[in-house]
């Protein structure tokens, strides 16, 4: 969906996936965690397979400029209300 769109959103479905997305993402920084602490980041990159580190680079950096995109949303929306 496009920003501004006027199309009628399924505000029940984008909530169930938003929830949904944050499980998935609360999930993934619990793994990540469990890595960083058991390891260093320099047996990490030694010994991790080249390839799935960089997919995993990818997409974290991918959804920290969505959710960064987001936050400036949300901050701006917060100023509005106020």
């Amino acid at each position: 969906m496009q920003s501004g769109s006027r199309k009628q959103l399924d505000v029940a479905r984008l909530k169930a996936e938003v929830t949904a997305a944050g499980v998935e993402i609360l999930s993934a920084h619990c793994a990540a965690d469990r890595i960083r602490l058991q390891y260093s980041p320099e047996d990490i990159v030694a010994f991790s397979e080249r390839r799935e580190l960089k997919k995993a680079i990818v997409s974290s950096q991918a959804l920290y400029r969505f959710f960064s995109v987001l936050e400036v949303q949300l901050k701006r929306t917060e100023d509005s209300e106020r």
